[in-house]
């Protein structure tokens, strides 16, 4: 039973996602992709391959450099994209790019910033990212304690950033610092900051457990000096900037990793049905059967609410609790499954001979990055009046 497209897809968005799907399986194809996975190496011509079709800047305006998608759009093409492409980690920084650097540039930077930045950023011959974490602030972003102090007509910025990805390979940082002697999201601002600004130095990069081909580093701000057109939006509203980059975000983020859901489930069906146990196919055994069944729906359930909450942005509505119940969902629907179809195959899905224990590693993250599913919780018990 194939899962079907989005009724909310028009024909020419079908046939978008169809042609994303199919570059990617054409193009995103790695025969080195466990090498570089146990390497922790990104992959520059995939990312190539990504910004050729259009995947860079798809959201911005044409006007601006981008492909002018609304978000309906913008999820298939992610949702094909990680059913195409099995490196999990590209998928994810071309995530972090856009979310994190292109759609606060395109919302928020003046038509000079755009100019400079963020038309290299949609073709992607610039990679983009943005810096909030910090050793002391996570889940609570606002207690950042990055600083930038006024100096003449600019500021110099002073702190860590940690669990940043993207900084190995990145651009351009968007940097959120707070001004001196304020607190919590009051008085943090987002700077824009080149890799090569003299005090900003990239550490080694995070082993991490998935997810690892797509960089992650701490980034340090050591005396950075930005001049004051360096300034994202207006001072002191860095806050709007990150929620706004959130909301968008926690909303698509998923994506990918539900088309990656799709293919695994696909490759776990048709094992099931060839795969002899006791002189019949294991997919005849209902404790296999179930799981897969159990997977499907799940993941018919997981698409149905990125569509239509991505459709209801594009129609108004606002507010972070549509996005966390995406984000909370998906990335709870996708570690349970890929627990299970790694069980459906076995010894063998427990070895690296397969892919199953690498997309397992990669599901874990879906519950910790762009907030846990802890505070997902939290945001839609709040719309909840709790």
């Amino acid at each position: 039973m194939p899962l079907l497209p989005s009724p909310l897809l028009s024909r020419e968005q079908q046939e978008f996602a169809l042609t994303i799907q199919r570059m990617a399986e054409d193009r995103l194809v790695d025969p080195n992709l466990r090498v570089r996975e146990r390497a922790g190496e990104f992959w520059p011509d995939g990312w190539k391959q990504c910004a050729a079709a259009g995947l860079c800047g798809l959201p911005v305006p044409d006007d601006l450099g981008g492909g002018g998608a609304d978000r309906v759009t913008t999820a298939a093409a992610l949702e094909a994209l990680g059913y195409g492409c099995t490196d999990a980690g590209l998928v994810f920084s071309i995530n972090a790019h856009l979310w994190s650097a292109v759609v606060p540039l395109w919302q928020f930077g003046t038509p000079a910033q755009q100019e400079r930045y963020l038309r290299p950023l949609c073709r992607g011959e610039w990679i983009g990212l943005h810096a909030m974490t910090e050793p002391e602030s996570g889940s609570d972003a606002f207690s950042l304690r990055t600083t930038a102090t006024p100096d003449g007509s600019g500021f110099v910025l002073r702190g860590r950033k940690t669990f940043i990805t993207n900084a190995p390979i990145a651009d351009l940082l968007l940097i959120f610092a707070r001004s001196p002697g304020s607190t919590g999201g009051f008085g943090v601002t987002g700077y824009l900051v080149e890799a090569t600004a003299p005090g900003l130095s990239i550490e080694s990069s995070t082993d991490k457990l998935g997810l690892r081909t797509s960089p992650m580093a701490d980034v340090v701000l050591d005396d950075v000096r930005v001049a004051g057109d360096a300034v994202l939006g207006k001072p002191g509203r860095g806050a709007q900037i990150f929620t706004a980059s959130m909301e968008w975000e926690r909303s698509l983020i998923m994506a990918g990793q539900l088309g990656s859901l799709r293919s695994a489930l696909d490759d776990a069906c048709d094992y099931a049905r060839t795969r002899q146990q006791f002189g019949r196919p294991i997919g005849d055994f209902e404790s296999v059967s179930d799981k897969l069944a159990d997977i499907h729906v799940g993941l018919e359930a997981a698409r149905a609410l990125l569509y239509e909450t991505a459709w209801r942005y594009d129609n108004g509505a606002r507010g972070a609790a549509l996005a966390a119940g995406v984000k909370l969902f998906s990335a709870e629907l996708v570690l349970r499954a890929s627990l299970d179809l790694l069980q459906v195959h076995g010894g063998s899905g427990f070895t690296t001979d397969l892919d199953f224990e690498r997309r397992l590693r990669d599901a874990v993250g879906g519950r910790i990055y762009s907030g846990t599913s802890e505070i997902m919780r939290r945001l839609v018990a709040k719309e909840l009046g709790l």
